[in-house]
């Protein structure tokens, strides 16, 4: 598969890379994006590290590590790391007879749940055999700090194939090119031309960033806290201002403010744990019923969940006025792989129970004027250099006070028509696993080889029943692809 992409990685992150690196020190607030792939048949594994060493050594961010700025003046620095380890990052293991899927729906959660480590390249691949059927599976994990759904998605494109027998990359000296890569930084440091590490370096880059992006703001909190030493009781005085100020930017993110608190009342639990279902929905059943609704595969994909979501909790006897749930706009103008180029929009739709049609033109009109809002205003990238100034723990704790209200995020991936493989292995699914990140659930939607496979991500302490949720999205699909006006 080709691998001539443009590749956006630049020495440091984007103010809104830095956000989500920062936000992370909450565990609560994990943005890592994983995948698990199912297979026909199990990877060749002596091939798949050779296609994952060359990538690494093409992509010199896969052997990077992350070095903070100064303070919290300026984005941290992609750095390669001294003691990159391959073995580290590429593992294999086996399911326990008899493989099913729900043992691999669930090894995959608990290997999310083992974090990446923040000293080391942010990054992991798992091959699984043992499933039964004589099928093999891949799981990845890459933090959101190097690329967004796209950008992952592209990335990928260079250990996958169009076919099962392609040539295999020739072997590469991976531990010389590191060891360059770190010899060069050391040389660079040392005359001057690395701004990644040394205090003079580091402080005379911060104020440059300071000046380039952050002119207005920047230099009016950053004046504000030079006065702290001098008069202790302002930096007091100031700290309720600092909390308001982050209340207003991260709600305009997460849709507070709206005319209705809305919000489920059986999800309102939290926790670091994470459940996964998979659904898988014939693709052109969704665009044909789209297309007949007057609308696109993401109008449908949300209203099925936003119905999915109503089902669920009729069944309960529970009444939700309204969901206050996310979708996902792509910013991206170009084919590069990597990066990050994207606004999370929340929305507010009704939680009543309505015919299909209606369930619908509700939830594409409010996406619409929501798009559009985000569109007007910057959405993410806007706020995120802002956010970025203020103490850890004000975001962090704002933060995870408004996902809370969020009852989930929805993602829509646009995969390969054609079928894939990984080592010589038919993909036969792909199940995303979305940041679910405070709120009670992500669903992440991925189109491939005339498959719209839906990852359903959840946190069990607010979806205490995710087993009877996957059900009700299945249902749900299937009223909407069945629907005839």
């Amino acid at each position: 598969m080709s691998t001539h992409r443009e590749m956006h990685f630049d020495a440091r992150m984007s103010d809104q890379e830095a956000l989500m690196w920062n936000v992370e020190k909450d565990p609560w607030l994990n943005p890592s994006g994983a995948a698990l792939v199912i297979l026909d048949r199990p990877i060749d594994r002596d091939q798949f590290r050779r296609r994952i060493r060359a990538m690494v050594a093409d992509v010199p961010r896969f052997y990077e590590r992350v070095v903070p700025g100064l303070g919290r003046l300026s984005p941290p620095t992609w750095v390669p790391d001294p003691e990159f380890d391959f073995d580290h990052h590429v593992r294999g293991l086996s399911l326990p007879q008899p493989g099913t899927d729900r043992q691999l729906l669930d090894l995959a959660a608990q290997l999310y749940e083992d974090t990446l480590d923040r000293t080391r390249p942010l990054w992991r691949f798992v091959i699984i055999d043992g499933l039964e059927g004589g099928r093999g599976a891949m799981f990845s994990i890459l933090h959101h700090a190097i690329a967004d759904g796209m950008g992952q998605l592209r990335l990928a494109e260079m250990f996958q194939e169009l076919g099962p027998d392609e040539d295999v990359p020739a072997e590469v000296d991976l531990e010389t090119i590191v060891a360059d890569a770190v010899a060069a930084g050391h040389h660079r440091r040392r005359s001057g031309g690395d701004l990644s590490d040394g205090l003079v370096s580091t402080t005379t880059h911060t104020l440059g960033h300071l000046v380039r992006r952050q002119a207005g703001v920047a230099r009016r909190l950053v004046g504000e806290v030079a006065l702290w030493p001098a008069d202790p009781r302002r930096a007091g005085e100031k700290a309720g201002e600092l909390t308001h100020l982050a209340q207003s930017a991260i709600g305009q993110l997460s849709g507070s403010g709206t005319d209705v608190a809305g919000g489920s009342d059986i999800w309102k639990k939290r926790s670091r744990r994470r459940h996964l279902e998979h659904v898988s929905v014939p693709l052109d059943g969704v665009k044909r019923s789209a297309k007949a609704m007057g609308g696109s595969v993401n109008d449908l994909f949300v209203a099925a969940l936003v119905e999915a979501a109503v089902r669920h909790h009729a069944a309960r006897d529970v009444d939700v006025d309204a969901f206050n749930i996310s979708f996902v706009v792509s910013t991206r103008t170009d084919d590069a792989a990597g990066g990050n180029a994207f606004t999370p929009v929340p929305v507010q739709v009704s939680g009543r129970p309505m015919p299909l049609e209606s369930r619908f033109d509700d939830v594409r009109q409010a996406m619409a004027a929501k798009r559009t809002e985000a569109e007007e205003t910057g959405g993410l990238s806007a706020l995120a250099g802002v956010l970025n100034l203020l103490p850890t723990s004000v975001i962090t704790n704002t933060a995870k006070a408004q996902a809370a209200k969020m009852d989930f995020a929805t993602s829509n991936l646009r995969g390969a028509p054609v079928p894939l493989y990984v080592s010589g292995a038919r993909v036969l699914n792909n199940v995303t696993m979305g940041p679910v990140a405070g709120t009670a659930a992500n669903i992440t939607a991925l189109s491939y080889d005339g498959k719209f496979d839906l990852g359903v991500f959840v946190d069990p302490a607010a979806v205490e029943a995710p087993e009877d949720f996957r059900r009700c999205i299945q249902d749900s699909f299937a009223d909407f692809l069945s629907w005839s006006g």
